[in-house]
């Protein structure tokens, strides 16, 4: 896997995941070597399942042969996308379908550092960005800023901003997405109903969590200039993104705790 990958892994470095749309692919990267160092025991010998070689070799191989085209084509989402196959694959030799689902969610969240394709990326991204303009012009408004919008276009004072891919697109989207289910799969409830909740929620979480970076820049322009608001405090205003969604992942998190516990007490009377 390392022969394979690690060009692969290069050139996205040095390419996709250099842009700004793309940064989480790093980080989702790190956090799935993590997820997998904690069932390294799996890969050793401390643990024996019955091994399911047929299927195993078998998802090898086709991994194997998708990825040669999807490397002789420079389809990249392909070539990471085989990954997963093959540990799929290096895991039922070893300890079949008990040790795949002990590393489910890993293999799971490696899809989140696939790259989307563009067309679909292209055709998802513009509602959402008219979307979060929209909410971050009508609470600026209602706040008393002299603000204005032309599709993504914000108009605040004499300074004009337009909500780019990277603030409000897809991708931010795709990330806080995998940002939520990581807390969902730490957190581990027992209570089905707490847990089903908070996977609904994290889609309007992440929506405002953007509504959220978008107000800041804004403000952040409007109070200290253009220069402030492209500068430091820009990538400053990413932060506060991941923050917020953290945020108010953690406080949803706390209302269906206490809804839980409401409707349990309210069963046991």
């Amino acid at each position: 896997m390392a022969v394979l990958y690690l060009p692969t892994l290069r050139d996205l470095f040095t390419t996709i995941w250099a842009t700004d749309e793309q940064a989480h692919g790093p980080i989702v990267l790190g956090v799935t070597c993590w997820l997998l160092y904690r069932q390294r025991s799996l890969f050793g010998n401390s643990e024996q399942h019955p091994a399911q070689p047929r299927v195993g070799w078998a998802l090898i191989l086709a991994s194997c042969l998708l990825y040669a085209l999807a490397r002789s084509q420079g389809i990249k989402s392909i070539e990471m996308a085989t990954a997963i196959g093959m540990l799929c694959g290096a895991m039922l030799l070893r300890q079949g379908m008990a040790g795949l689902r002990r590393i489910g969610f890993a293999l799971f969240f490696m899809l989140f550092m696939i790259p989307l394709p563009s067309v679909v990326v292209d055709t998802l991204t513009q509602p959402m960005k008219l979307a979060v303009s929209y909410m971050a012009e009508e609470l600026l408004y209602a706040a008393g800023y002299p603000i204005s919008r032309a599709g993504v276009v914000l108009q605040i004072g004499p300074y004009q901003l337009l909500v780019a891919d990277a603030c409000a697109g897809l991708h931010t989207l795709f990330t806080l997405e995998a940002l939520g289910l990581l807390y969902l799969n730490l957190v581990r409830h027992a209570s089905i109903l707490r847990n089903f909740g908070l996977a609904l929620l994290i889609v309007p979480i992440s929506f405002f969590a953007n509504v959220i970076r978008v107000i800041s820049l804004t403000l952040i322009t409007f109070h200290f200039g253009d220069a402030a608001g492209q500068g430091f405090l820009h990538g400053f205003a990413g932060m506060v993104l991941f923050l917020s969604a953290l945020m108010l992942i953690v406080g949803v998190d706390s209302l269906l705790r206490l809804l839980v516990r409401g409707s349990r007490a309210e069963g046991r009377a």
